[in-house]
């Protein structure tokens, strides 16, 4: 599937990094964990870098993720802002091989998709979001390495259930490639 950076694209980066900020803000689940919560706009980010590619993807995760801090605490924390921004862009990698765009969405393609998402989600909140809180933040490692591990497994869980289900759904709404229906 060709992603191009087009008007379109422009438009799904504003609305989808709109749209991270108010799911970042009002739809987690906290986990009792400081500054650790189930989130859904890692699968809704899931989703728009599948169908927007890496590019969209990265930005939205760093822009929704940017806005989300600054409107929630009144500061940016840059070490999980620029992981948002590489997780995106590792979302979009994986949709490379993911046509949602025609409706194309087996079982071969989750759990493609999922297999990607897991070791994503694994190298970037268990090494590189809590390696960088030490290195930025000068922050306990047995604390952000413990809040790493947390988010990996529920971005992992929120993901490869919730983005899998949105990712379906989007492609159930979409014409066939091949299908007489003009897209």
């Amino acid at each position: 599937m060709k992603k191009d950076f087009s008007v379109k694209t422009i438009v799904a980066i504003g609305i989808g990094s709109a749209v991270f900020v108010i799911l970042g803000r009002f739809v987690v689940i906290p986990t009792g964990f400081p500054n650790t919560n189930l989130e859904t706009a890692y699968p809704f980010l899931a989703l728009i870098s599948v169908i927007f590619g890496p590019v969209a993807g990265g930005l939205i995760g760093l822009i929704g993720h940017t806005l989300k801090d600054f409107t929630t605490y009144g500061s940016a924390w840059w070490s999980w802002i620029i992981c948002s921004g590489i997780i995106g862009v590792v979302y979009g990698l994986a949709g490379r091989k993911i046509d949602l765009i025609h409706g194309e969405f087996n079982k071969k393609d989750i759990i493609y998709f999922n297999i990607y998402q897991v070791i994503g989600n694994a190298v970037v909140w268990g090494l590189i979001a809590p390696t960088l809180d030490v290195l930025i933040y000068s922050e306990p490692a047995s604390k952000v390495y413990t809040q790493g591990v947390i988010a990996v497994v529920l971005n992992i869980i929120a993901v490869g259930i919730i983005g899998t289900l949105l990712m379906a759904a989007y492609a159930a709404t979409r014409t066939k490639k091949g299908s007489l229906t003009k897209d």
